[in-house]
């Protein structure tokens, strides 16, 4: 249990009634956010991502009015004047898969190709250009990450990876898969590494949403022109775990 979970003991009502009212609400939200994804399959990306977005800032609007939690950035000024890049970001919770589209320029996601086969959401987001991978196939993985990756940065897309692969509980750490580095090293555009603490207030498969403000610290570009994958992982993971020890409260 985390630091915010067990502070907020006291409270149980107010908690349940705010995290079901969320609940319903990006249930509800999300299914006419597929629908109208989906009506305009035929439109250009743009008017799509458009609607994604949208939904994915309500329901960060919502976090906030139903269940008191907000968020605050550092580091924006490391991502202006950047064309494309590729984000290697810390994974503790569902908030950062939504919030980041919010935070960031237009992006793809790396995410596992069985999200795709969910009827509605998942044909919805399959619309959105995500890098669908079979992760039991690994060395096709890496290739389509680095071909469909090559292509989307050279469009001005930025690629946004979670590198250890699945959602960790707070201060738990996992090792760094290569694919976001080896993207890097191929491509030559930067990777920009984000720390955030979501799990301490939205923890993983936990229906409860706690109040309280996630933060959000984004580094300094990573250069990868002339670099070696495994150093610019090093790199990033690095300044991640550095980062997450100064903004965690657990």
């Amino acid at each position: 249990m985390t630091q915010q979970s067990t502070s907020y003991q006291g409270n149980k009502v107010r908690l349940y009634i705010g995290s079901a009212l969320l609940f319903i609400s990006i249930f509800t939200t999300a299914t006419i956010d597929g629908i109208l994804i989906l009506l305009c399959i035929l439109t250009p990306f743009s008017v799509r991502y458009k609607i994604a977005t949208a939904w994915c800032s309500l329901v960060v609007w919502m976090t906030k009015f139903f269940c008191g939690l907000g968020y605050e950035v550092e580091g924006l000024e490391h991502i202006k004047g950047l064309d494309a890049a590729i984000v290697l970001s810390k994974h503790q919770s569902a908030w950062e898969t939504l919030a980041l589209r919010h935070i960031l320029p237009t992006q793809t996601t790396l995410l596992k190709r069985s999200l795709l086969w969910m009827p509605l959401w998942g044909w919805a987001l399959a619309t959105l250009r995500p890098i669908a991978i079979d992760r039991e196939n690994q060395r096709a993985a890496m290739r389509k990450l680095l071909d469909e990756g090559t292509v989307c940065l050279k469009e001005g897309m930025w690629v946004v990876i979670f590198p250890e692969g699945t959602r960790t509980a707070p201060g738990e750490e996992k090792k760094f898969g290569a694919g976001g580095a080896m993207l890097a090293q191929k491509s030559g555009y930067p990777v920009i590494p984000i720390a955030l603490n979501a799990g301490e207030y939205w923890p993983r498969y936990s229906f409860l949403k706690y109040p309280g403000t996630i933060k959000v610290k984004i580094g300094p570009a990573i250069e990868s022109q002339g670099r070696k994958a495994a150093d610019i992982n090093a790199e990033a993971e690095a300044w991640i775990r550095q980062a997450m020890q100064d903004i965690s409260t657990h």
